[in-house]
């Protein structure tokens, strides 16, 4: 079982969402359209409740939708204090210990474990309604390649904070 933080309590800065991003895009017609706050130090949240349409087994949530959110999640870390400061996965491991049900409000957790320079480390937790952890992540980032970001119009990818 997981024991809220102070830092889970006052997650208050909504973070960004793009338009198209499978997990927080906003016209994404197939997407989950979650949304992500963190507390300006080191944890970004989710509180989500996955449609049944993402179920692997019946009343399940598929894995791979798990891994997607867990991905989106931890990442998010290296966004605190700068949402446009992008990093993406190296390396993630997951540890699925309970099925996840749909229709079910989850909180989607993701702390740092070490951000410096241009790599970092963080984990993330999908937390069940009695506090049951469901799944796991462990997650080493880079920094987004800079003439990857040169390339990119934020503005056009609708990459903005809904209110």
């Amino acid at each position: 079982m997981t024991i809220e933080t102070q830092q889970e309590r006052t997650a208050v800065y909504q973070q960004p969402n793009s338009d198209h991003c499978f997990v927080c895009g906003r016209n994404n017609p197939h997407g989950l359209y979650m949304t992500f706050f963190d507390d300006g130090q080191n944890t970004v949240i989710s509180d989500y409740t996955v449609a049944e349409s993402y179920q692997g087994y019946p009343g399940v949530v598929h894995g791979g939708v798990v891994a997607s959110m867990l991905d989106e999640v931890v990442a998010r870390v290296s966004m605190i204090g700068d949402p446009h400061h992008f990093m993406m996965s190296v390396k993630l491991q997951i540890k699925y210990r309970h099925p996840v049900p749909t229709q079910t409000p989850l909180r989607i957790v993701g702390r740092i474990v070490k951000l410096r320079g241009r790599l970092g480390k963080a984990v993330g937790e999908v937390i069940l309604p009695d506090g049951t952890i469901a799944a796991e992540a462990e997650m080493t980032l880079a920094d987004v390649p800079a003439a990857m970001l040169d390339e990119v119009n934020l503005e056009a990818l609708g990459w903005r904070v809904d209110n």
